[in-house]
């Protein structure tokens, strides 16, 4: 098939290269050209696993190409990939001012049938407004689909390649039979493709990520009252997570989500119910333990030194909002080095992926190391923000070493409790007794 995905972002890019390594032939389109000059090289924009050798690979066969021109990569496409921002307004619902857009020069573009894709998270109602964006200019026969990504970072190759579930928002029977035929190599094992009407499918993306984002503030209200109720989170975790109403996944407490999706969505579906006169009040209420749990390891870390950090200096590890991305979109991590700088402390960080993107947002305010340990010279204590694999063995007698203090402030609950007593640690994690 012949495919124009319109975005190189995360999603956009992820979208156009899975669906050339099954033999499609994808044209990106991006209005930053220094972006597509990039991807043109065969330079890759975003760290994602398992993303780049594909890349590569079809650069190389021919399969995917980047232009900055839109009339030029929707030429000889039936289908049209919106895989574009949709940025918080200043009251926190979803702009599509990106989206529609390209609606309209759609719409003085188009010559044939087409089938426009809304692969980005938008509220409901917004498959009808590019069906009328486009519609303005273009007389012709097309469809508008909503078809919602449900991307992991850091595996979202793997969730693209074999997706649990495929959802497709349209009543367009002819737009039906594309959408079959596009997705047919990628649900071979029977996974389910979902057919639906388009504002059932736009607010299934959202109600997704937000019950998701309700279960980790769960959880995190949870840790709260273990601390206070001397009761363990793990096993807390254990305990209702083997419950198949339930399920494993999304019950870790920490320091609170972070990224692209969850802050925006939540946000974004609480506003569009406000504007339709609902109260939701049950997202509000995430927001709010999410605010409050970024910052709740400083009350430990002030309480340790006794209610006075300034002049001390932090080692943090991580600052992506998850491990295996360079995203560093609502990380706890830089809601925590605001606290501490407010505070008058120094911190010294270091990620695997993401300090160049921390460097780029807030430069010198922070210094960076070059490695996790070379972060701990001088440091009062180590604050952990984001669980990456290479920091959950770490060498305890180089940290002991290196700290001014043995003591660590752990947002990820890395290490065991049995562990860093007999370490002789300091140790404060999440929902969990402290170690002293």
């Amino acid at each position: 098939m012949k495919i124009t995905v319109v975005g190189t972002g995360y999603v956009g890019l992820v979208t156009g290269t899975c669906f050339a390594e099954t033999g499609n032939d994808v044209t990106c389109v991006d209005i930053d050209s220094n972006k597509i000059n990039k991807l043109k090289n065969g330079e890759i924009t975003i760290y994602e696993p398992g993303l780049e050798k594909l890349f590569i690979r079809n650069v190389k066969e021919e399969r995917l190409r980047f232009t900055t021109d839109l009339a030029e990569g929707i030429k000889d496409a039936t289908i049209i990939f919106l895989a574009l921002p949709t940025p918080p307004g200043e009251d926190g619902s979803a702009d599509l001012k990106y989206i529609l857009g390209v609606a309209d020069d759609l719409g003085k573009l188009l010559t044939g049938y087409k089938v426009i894709i809304d692969k980005s998270t938008v509220p409901v109602g917004t498959a009808q407004k590019v069906h009328d964006a486009v519609a303005k200019n273009y007389k012709g026969e097309f469809d508008v689909v909503s078809n919602p990504e449900f991307l992991r970072e850091g595996v979202a190759v793997e969730d693209f390649m074999k997706p649990d579930r495929v959802v497709i928002g349209t009543t367009s029977e002819k737009a039906r039979k594309v959408m079959n035929d596009l997705y047919a190599p990628f649900v071979r094992q029977g996974n389910p493709v979902i057919f639906m009407d388009e504002p059932s499918a736009e607010l299934t993306k959202y109600a997704a990520n937000c019950f998701l984002a309700t279960k980790i503030s769960f959880m995190n209200e949870i840790a709260r009252l273990c601390e206070i109720f001397g009761a363990d989170v793990d096993m807390v975790r254990r305990g209702i997570g083997s419950d198949d109403r339930i399920g494993k996944r999304f019950l870790f407490p920490g320091i609170g989500y972070g990224g692209s999706c969850f802050p925006k969505d939540v946000h974004a579906l609480a506003i569009s119910s406000e504007q339709v006169n609902y109260d939701f009040r049950i997202l509000n209420a995430v927001m709010r333990v999410n605010e409050g749990q970024r910052l709740h390891l400083i009350e430990g870390i002030k309480k340790y030194f006794k209610g006075n950090i300034k002049g001390k200096r932090f080692a943090l590890w991580g600052l992506a909002f998850k491990p295996n991305t360079d995203d560093i979109r609502e990380a706890p991590a830089l809601y925590m080095i605001d606290a501490l700088i407010k505070e008058g402390a120094t911190v010294c960080a270091f990620d695997p992926e993401a300090m160049k993107n921390v460097k780029e947002t807030i430069g010198n305010k922070i210094e960076y190391a070059e490695n996790q340990y070379v972060a701990l010279k001088d440091a009062d204590a180590l604050i952990i923000a984001t669980e990456w694999n290479e920091f959950r063995t770490p060498d305890f007698s180089k940290i002991a070493a290196s700290l001014r203090n043995k003591a660590i402030f752990d947002g990820r609950n890395l290490f065991d409790l049995a562990s860093m007593k007999q370490l002789g640690f300091y140790y404060q994690s999440i929902g969990r007794a402290i170690v002293n």
